[in-house]
């Protein structure tokens, strides 16, 4: 895999974080949703993962209450299964603790089962089932991972790290 250098995402980024978003999604955000998002800097973080300055993908996660709900996780479908996600994931949970989170939890297509392999990962267990939570009626398995402000999921992501080849931000 080539070097993912991991940076806040701007203004700027969003016409190719769209490209990606309207790829990856059925019901994909807009504009003016990433740019409310943006604007609430001090509850929520997004990012985006570049390689040679080309935008390959991003994530975003809202701290509210001490939780962490990991909004977004996408990839180009060009640069897919090339442990972009895991990079991502990896610096969007070091911003939720570093924001004082302490559990995290997302919503994931049922049908997405590489994607759930990816959270387990990261410690997430399925906790329950939103029936039609996506525009085509798909329902989402809701997923916790709890304590990660604790010293032994910090030393998970340690360890995802050293796996992670490259990772840089």
């Amino acid at each position: 895999m080539n070097e993912v250098r991991i940076a806040p995402m701007t203004m700027a980024h969003i016409p190719e974080v769209l490209v990606i978003e309207q790829a990856s999604s059925v019901q994909p955000w807009t504009v003016g949703m990433f740019a409310d998002e943006l604007e609430h800097s001090d509850t929520r973080t997004y990012n985006v993962g570049l390689i040679h300055g080309v935008l390959v993908g991003f994530s975003g996660v809202l701290i509210q209450v001490g939780e962490a709900h990991i909004t977004n996780v996408a990839v180009d479908p060009a640069h897919r299964r090339r442990g972009i996600a895991r990079v991502l994931m990896l610096h969007t949970l070091r911003s939720a603790i570093a924001h004082r989170a302490t559990a995290a939890t997302l919503e994931v297509r049922a049908s997405n089962t590489g994607a759930q392999r990816l959270y387990h990962q990261f410690g997430f267990v399925p906790a329950g089932v939103r029936p039609g939570y996506y525009a085509d009626g798909e329902g989402a398995v809701i997923m916790w991972a709890e304590d990660v402000s604790a010293d032994t999921y910090r030393s998970r992501l340690d360890s995802i790290a050293v796996l992670t080849e490259r990772v840089s931000s």
